[in-house]
């Protein structure tokens, strides 16, 4: 029986499955869980949404339910949970309220919102060359970028890396936070733990930096990779 334009819509509209990925020769299902095409819609509902996460905040830092402070200011739960949630922009009474029980200035609740958002652009060849903690004759730190105080409260830091003739044994490096290699030219056995990973132009590796982690063998030189650490913005590195 032929399907109707109904059944055909309904077929369409059908969830899509997650996206697919694989890794160790595995297929793995991975949804996405942010969208990074979304954008907020108006500038009011931008500001909305900045005060509410300084108001909580503010208020986790002092270890305070959402019930303590409404019976500090005198403003319903309700209405709290919807300033807290970016969906209703407070009057500067509410503000001057949440001020004095939350004990910052008033502007303290616009900080993010008029806070500026960078970025770095580096040309070819002007990266910052480096000198890592381990590092050694032969091996060549390029720093492609640096943000320090952020919103999203990572830092993240990209290297070039080169290792030619001159290069001596590789050091063994273990620090917080992740990182992600991205092979560019050259082969080298690169080990994480007690795992050992051939790696040639194209191939990347994603791990947990805490392990103990560095080439192992340089099969092909010269070598080149991206080097991409993240760390907590409360952390050395």
């Amino acid at each position: 029986m032929a399907k109707t334009s109904s059944d055909s819509k309904t077929a369409s509209t059908r969830a899509k499955p997650p996206a697919k990925a694989s890794v160790d020769g595995k297929t793995i299902r991975a949804p996405l869980t942010q969208n990074p095409h979304a954008i907020r819609d108006t500038r009011e509902k931008v500001l909305e949404v900045a005060i509410g996460r300084e108001v909580r905040a503010f208020r986790k830092k002092l270890g305070i339910t959402v019930a303590d402070l409404a019976v500090a200011t005198d403003i319903s739960l309700g209405m709290l949970s919807k300033i807290e949630n970016g969906i209703t922009s407070p009057s500067l009474t509410t503000l001057q309220a949440l001020s004095r029980a939350l004990g910052v200035p008033v502007t303290a609740f616009f900080r993010r919102f008029e806070e500026e958002r960078s970025a770095v652009f580096v040309k070819a060849g002007e990266g910052l060359d480096v000198e890592r903690r381990g590092t050694r004759a032969g091996h060549q730190y390029n720093l492609l970028g640096h943000i320090g105080s952020n919103t999203s409260g990572v830092v993240v830091e990209p290297y070039l890396i080169t290792l030619t003739e001159d290069s001596d044994v590789f050091p063994t490096f273990q620090h917080e936070g992740m990182e992600f290699l991205y092979m560019l030219e050259g082969e080298v056995v690169y080990r994480h733990g007690s795992n050992l990973y051939p790696m040639k132009p194209g191939d990347s590796l994603f791990f947990d930096a805490d392990a103990p982690h560095g080439p192992e063998q340089l099969t092909q030189l010269p070598m080149r990779y991206l080097s991409i650490i993240c760390y907590p913005q409360n952390s050395a590195g």
